[in-house]
């Protein structure tokens, strides 16, 4: 898949400043990751399943 094509989103908790944030992107079937200062198409992108980033969510929030 394209990562172009996907709708990208940052957290509402990372600030306009830059540094470490993440961007996430769902499709049905899985969860595209990435780093927001090397977002591109051709910058690298962590994929999981929605089961594993549910889980992953509950783990962090707890």
């Amino acid at each position: 898949m394209c990562t172009e094509a996907l709708q990208w989103r940052t957290s509402t908790h990372s600030g306009s400043e830059g540094g470490a944030c993440l961007e996430v992107a769902a499709t049905p079937q899985t969860i595209h990751i990435r780093d927001s200062k090397a977002a591109s198409a051709q910058a690298p992108t962590l994929r999981v399943t929605p089961a594993a980033w549910t889980e992953f969510l509950l783990r962090v929030v707890k």
